[in-house]
C-alpha cells in the first residue's frame, strides 16, 4: 500500500503573463513522492523548482501563473476521497488541504509571516481551523512546537511580533507553522538557507524524524548539495523548468550523467578544501577548469577598520509605563580589526550578535560604547553630516534582498541612487557605471528596466551588490550576503567578491553561518557566542586547530556533501543557546583572551557552560 504514490506530477507545465507575452516556468515536468519518502528538487533560482511546488499547493496563480497542462495528482486517503488531480480542484477542497494535507515551508520568512500579528497567533490560526482546537490545546500545541524548533524561552516569543525576531528565529517559526498539523506531504523550499549550520543540522533532523515517526512525505527544494546529500532518498535536477536528471542520492552524486548536475556539484564549496592554504582563492567553476587560480594575498599593512571593546544593546520594554525592564546584550566587548584587501567573518548561530556587530560598525544601530576607526576616523565621534560622507567609503551588502529593495523602482533607478545621492556624474555618465555594475555582477542589461519582484532571489542579491559597488566603497559589510543563493550562482558572487577585492583593495567583514564558505573566502575569522568573540585568528588556526569547544561544536555539524557520510542525531551534541537578556544592573566582565598562537586569540572562562558540558560528554 505504501508503494502507492503520496503526490504525482504528470507533465506539468506553468506559464506566466508578462507584457512581452507567456513566459513559461515549469515545461514538462514528471516526477512523484511516496509516503514517507524524501525527494529534493535541485537547481538554480529560476529554474522551476519553487513554481512546482506552489503548482501543488495552487499558490501559484496568486503569483500571477496559471497551470498550463498535466496533471497534479494528489491522494488524500480513503476517507476523504482518494487521489485527486488538485489543478481541477475547487477553492473549498484547496483550503482544507493547504497547511493541513500538505504542509510548507516558505524560503523568506519576513514576508511568510504576517508583521501585524504575534508569533502566538499565526502559530495557533491553523490548529483552531484545521483540527478545532481550544484556543488553550492550540497555546500548549504552539508552545510544543517553539521547543521542538529549539527557539529559546518559547513562551516569550508567543508573545512578540516577527520583527522582533532574528532572520534564524523567524525561519523556525515558518517550520514550526507547517508542522503544526502534521500533514501528510510537507513542502519545504529552501527552509534552512537562513539558518546557522547548528540549527539547520538540527531542523533537518527533525523533518527526517518526523518523515520516519509519522510516514509524512518530504518534498525539498533547495540549492544546498550538502543538505541534499544528508536528506534525500532521490534527487530530481532541474534546469530551465525541465527536469534534467534523476535518481537515487548515491547515482546522483557517485555518478552523475547530465553537464549540468556535474557543474552543481563542482560549485558546493567544501570544508577542508583549503587546508594548507594561506590565502583565500575563487573557486573553480565549470568551464574554467584550466584557468590558472590566483589567492587573494594582500601585501598592505593599513589598517582601513578598527573596532574596539564594542558594546551594543536593546533595551527591553515592559510594565505599565514601558519602562526598560532588561537589555539583550546583543555585542558585548567584541574587538577585532579589518586591513585592506582582507577579509574577517564573523561566524556563529543566528542570535549571536554577528549582524548587529555589522550594522553597529556603520552605525545602523547605535552602539552603547566603544571605538570604531575607519581609516583612523572615530566613527562613533561623527556628527550627521560627517558620517554621511563616511558611509561612501562603508556599503552593506544585506541578507534578504526583497527586504533592501524598493518594490516600486526600476533596478537601473535604485543602482544609481547612490551616485544620485552624492552628486557623482550626469545622467549618461550615471547610466553607463550602472550598466557596467551589472556586467560586473553578470545579469544581462535587459534586467535594468526590470522590477524587484520579477527577478529570482539569487538576481535579486546581485543587484544588492552592484549598488553596493556605485561607490567604491573600502569596505563592504556582507551580512550573509551569499546565504540565499543557489551553489554555482553562490560560487560566482563569491568569486566576483574576491576578484573586486583583488583589483579594487576592497576590505570585507564577512557575515555568515556558512562554514565551507567562510573558509573559501577568510584571511581571518571571528567565532561568535552570545554576544561575544570566543574565538579570533588565521582562517587556517580556526578551521585546522579550533580551540574553543564552540568552535569544534560548530564544525562538527556542517554537513557534507556526500551521501554516505551522514550525520545521526547522535552526533549533534546540542545545548539550547542560553538567553543573552540580563537585568538592566548586571555588569558583564570584559573579555579576557589567551594567545595560543600568534594571532590565534581564545576566550578565557566558562561562556555558555560548553566547558562543563563537554566535559560530561
Amino acid at each position: 500500500m505504501l508503494d502507492k504514490p503520496l503526490a504525482q506530477f504528470r507533465s506539468l507545465r506553468v506559464e506566466f503573463e508578462t507584457k512581452d507575452g507567456p513566459v513559461v516556468g515549469v515545461e514538462d515536468v514528471s516526477f512523484e513522492v511516496s509516503p514517507g519518502e524524501t525527494v529534493c528538487i535541485v537547481g538554480e533560482s529560476g529554474s522551476g523548482k519553487s513554481v512546482s511546488s506552489l503548482s501543488l499547493m495552487r499558490l501559484v496563480e496568486f503569483g500571477g501563473g496559471e497551470i498550463a497542462g498535466g496533471e497534479l495528482l494528489f491522494d488524500r486517503g480513503d476517507a476523504k476521497g482518494g487521489v485527486i488531480d488538485v489543478s481541477k480542484a475547487g477553492d473549498n477542497t484547496m483550503r482544507t488541504i493547504r497547511g493541513n494535507e500538505i504542509g510548507m515551508i516558505f524560503q523568506e520568512p519576513m514576508t511568510s509571516l504576517n508583521p501585524v500579528f504575534t508569533v502566538g497567533r499565526q502559530l495557533t490560526e491553523g490548529l483552531r481551523v484545521h483540527k478545532g482546537m481550544s484556543p488553550k490545546a492550540a497555546e500548549e500545541r504552539a508552545l510544543e512546537l517553539l521547543r521542538q524548533v529549539r527557539i529559546p524561552e518559547p513562551e516569550r516569543r508567543l508573545k512578540q511580533y516577527p520583527h522582533e525576531l532574528s532572520g534564524g528565529m523567524r525561519q523556525r517559526v515558518v517550520i514550526a507553522i507547517a508542522l503544526a498539523c502534521e500533514p501528510r506531504l510537507l513542502i519545504a523550499d529552501e527552509p534552512t538557507t537562513a539558518l546557522d549550520v547548528t540549527i539547520q543540522a538540527e531542523i533537518l533532523a527533525l523533518i527526517d524524524r518526523l518523515k520516519r515517526e509519522t510516514g509524512t512525505a518530504v518534498m525539498f527544494i533547495t540549492h544546498d548539495m550538502a543538505v541534499v546529500a544528508q536528506m534525500a532518498d532521490r534527487v530530481v535536477v532541474m534546469f530551465r523548468g525541465n527536469k534534467v536528471e534523476e535518481g537515487s542520492v548515491e547515482q546522483i552524486f557517485e555518478n552523475p550523467t547530465h553537464d549540468y548536475t556535474k557543474a552543481l556539484l563542482a560549485a558546493v564549496p567544501k570544508l577542508g578544501e583549503m587546508t594548507g592554504k594561506a590565502a583565500p582563492e575563487p573557486m573553480r567553476l565549470m568551464g574554467d577548469e584550466d584557468t590558472e587560480v590566483k589567492p587573494i594575498v594582500s601585501t598592505s599593512e593599513e589598517t582601513i577598520l578598527e573596532v574596539k571593546n564594542l558594546c551594543t544593546r536593546f533595551p527591553v520594554k515592559g510594565g505599565f509605563f514601558r519602562r526598560t525592564v532588561a537589555n539583550v546584550h546583543a555585542v558585548e566587548d567584541v574587538t577585532f580589526s579589518i586591513k585592506a584587501g582582507e577579509t574577517l567573518s564573523l561566524v556563529g548561530e543566528s542570535g549571536c550578535g554577528k549582524s548587529s556587530c555589522g550594522r553597529s560598525v556603520l552605525r545602523l544601530v547605535e552602539p552603547l560604547s566603544g571605538h570604531i576607526y575607519l581609516d583612523g576616523q572615530d566613527v562613533i565621534g561623527m556628527g550627521t553630516e560627517e558620517l554621511r560622507k563616511a558611509r561612501r567609503e562603508m556599503q552593506m551588502v544585506f541578507q534578504d534582498p526583497f527586504a533592501s529593495l524598493n518594490p516600486q523602482m526600476k533596478l537601473s533607478d535604485q543602482v544609481a541612487e547612490p551616485l544620485m545621492n552624492f552628486g557623482m556624474g550626469n545622467a549618461a555618465e550615471r547610466a553607463e557605471r550602472v550598466a557596467q555594475l551589472f556586467d560586473r555582477v553578470e545579469l544581462p542589461r535587459s534586467f535594468l528596466s526590470r522590477f524587484p519582484h520579477e527577478l529570482s532571489g539569487g538576481q535579486r542579491q546581485r543587484v544588492a551588490i552592484a549598488r553596493a559597488l556605485a561607490l567604491n566603497p573600502k569596505l563592504i559589510i556582507a551580512d550573509e550576503a551569499v546565504s540565499a543563493l543557489d551553489v554555482s550562482v553562490q560560487a560566482q558572487v563569491l568569486n566576483l567578491l574576491m576578484e573586486l577585492q583583488a583589483e579594487l583593495g576592497i576590505s570585507m567583514l564577512f557575515i555568515s553561518h556558512d562554514m565551507a564558505v567562510v573558509e573559501r573566502v577568510s584571511h581571518n575569522v571571528g567565532v561568535m557566542y552570545l554576544g561575544r568573540i570566543v574565538e579570533l585568528g588565521p582562517r587556517s588556526a580556526i578551521f585546522e586547530d579550533p580551540r574553543h569547544p564552540y568552535t569544534k561544536s560548530l564544525l562538527k555539524a556542517v554537513p557534507v556533501a556526500d551521501p554516505r557520510k551522514r550525520k545521526s542525531e547522535k552526533d549533534l551534541n546540542f545545548k539550547p543557546i542560553p538567553s543573552p537578556i540580563f537585568p538592566v544592573d548586571h555588569t558583564p566582565e570584559p573579555s579576557v583572551y589567551d594567545e595560543v598562537a600568534p594571532g590565534h586569540m581564545v576566550l578565557k572562562g566558562n561562556w555558555g557552560d560548553f566547558e562543563r558540558d563537554e566535559d560530561a560528554a
